[in-house]
């Protein structure tokens, strides 16, 4: 183990002998981190959707003897989706042409439908196949349901004026026409003019019965109209860019990168600098210069990845929100750090043995490392196939690690299913870029 150590600290050596190399290794991938966040963020950019006003809605409506803003109530939905008023035509053409995503319209007579309570009005939409239809299709949902919040205590107010002429009788208008209604308090009035009798008298105790319950129709209507509320609780927690996910994901991209890009360029630069040959010649087996390379990308990934989480740490910190320091977790990080980096220092072995060559094995690497990277993005659940490959490399298996070590109540067991993942994947890359290194002597 001297000699492996003795190859990790030349290697080490050279490494921090070019600063402006060592900063661009450690600020490259944190480049790429925040542009992969940047593109996250885009990814949930307001959608633009086409708003067709065949009715033409006018800014104020009344229902029900209701006053509000129904523009409002349209316009809420442009919070979380850019409205766009276009005129039919336009609107299909834009759609088609991939312009816009959706379109929204208002049909003819949707007004008229809402103020006569007989017929529910709809709304109708028309969406792009997959990609963002069924986020699109959320906020009209909200929209509509926005819309029913804003209505439904017009019409329960028209309800209640309809059971109080039922109980009390009066002049009613429905349908432009005025109607007498006689009332229950008027019915039991006339009862009492009437001979008495045992039809009399179930009458008279049925209106009875009938003005109890309609009395508790008030509050009957309004637990139906909305039986459960939902109420927003304040809170101080972590915005979504201090959240695990993208801590996870910035810890596991900026080690990959490193581990690859080292382990790589170091194990084909021993052929550039003649060394290969003479290592080989009794002073260090194939085994233990594969080694002492994993070794280089693991000390790199654990003294890295044990800084960024530092600074998370420190920001999370200073923002006042509980949750969000990894101090208590930093032993278990960095076993995840160590190994992680020892299994892509691997792989990156591996890669730099069958590259031969210095400048191609630093450009293999890079390349490897985006398409390693966007495999372990994607849900397994959306593309299976890419789960499976995945599952073959280390990324993934970091990433699931590192949120299991730094943020979960029980983390024991992900962290040793994925544990035992690593070290597998690390032997397995490890032996084979023992057999690969054999191609350094031609």
């Amino acid at each position: 183990m001297s000699r492996v150590a003795l190859i990790l600290r030349k290697d080490l050596r050279i490494l921090f002998r070019s600063p402006l190399l060592l900063g661009v290794l450690i600020a490259y991938p944190l480049l790429v981190a925040g542009l992969v966040g940047l593109v996250a963020g885009y990814g949930s950019s307001k959608p633009r959707v086409a708003l067709v006003d065949e009715d033409h809605l006018p800014q104020v409506v009344s229902v029900g003897g209701h006053s509000f803003r129904i523009q409002d109530a349209i316009d809420e939905v442009g919070k979380n989706v850019h409205l766009v008023r276009m005129q039919p035509g336009e609107a299909r053409r834009a759609l088609s042409t991939g312009r816009i995503v959706a379109t929204l319209t208002i049909p003819p007579g949707f007004l008229a439908d809402l103020r006569s309570g007989l017929h529910a009005p709809s709304i109708l939409y028309q969406t792009t196949r997959g990609g963002i239809s069924s986020r699109v299709t959320q906020q009209v949902q909200a929209l509509v349901y926005g819309l029913n919040r804003q209505l439904q205590s017009a019409y329960v107010k028209t309800d209640l004026h309809y059971v109080q002429l039922i109980v009390n009788g009066g002049k009613a208008v429905f349908l432009g026409r005025t109607y007498d209604v006689l009332g229950l308090e008027r019915m039991q009035k006339l009862l009492a003019e009437l001979p008495p009798g045992p039809q009399r008298t179930r009458i008279a105790e049925f209106a009875r019965i009938a003005g109890i319950a309609l009395t508790q129709t008030g509050n009957l209507l309004s637990a139906t109209a909305n039986p459960i509320g939902l109420e927003r609780a304040r809170e101080h927690s972590r915005s979504s860019l201090l959240s695990a996910q993208v801590q996870s994901y910035a810890l596991a991209l900026t080690i990959t990168f490193l581990a690859l890009l080292l382990a790589a360029g170091a194990i084909a630069s021993e052929r550039d600098e003649n060394a290969i040959g003479r290592l080989r010649r009794g002073l260090v087996s194939m085994g233990e210069l594969v080694t002492a390379k994993v070794a280089l990308a693991a000390v790199v990934a654990l003294a890295l990845g044990l800084a960024i989480a530092l600074v998370f740490g420190l920001i999370v910190e200073a923002g006042g929100v509980a949750g969000g320091e990894p101090w208590q977790r930093l032993p278990l990080l960095a076993v995840g750090l160590l190994l992680a980096g020892g299994a892509l220092g691997a792989l990156g072995t591996l890669l730099g043995a069958l590259a031969r060559e210095t400048r191609t094995a630093s450009l293999v690497a890079v390349l490897v490392v985006m398409p390693i990277v966007f495999l372990g993005l994607v849900p397994s659940e959306i593309v299976p196939v890419a789960g499976w490959i995945s599952d073959a490399l280390p990324f993934a298996h970091a990433v699931r690690y590192f949120s299991a070590s730094l943020y979960d109540a029980s983390p024991w067991a992900t962290v040793g299913r994925e544990l035992a993942w690593l070290v597998g994947l690390g032997l397995v890359f490890g032996l084979l870029a023992r057999a690969a290194t054999r191609r350094l002597l031609a």
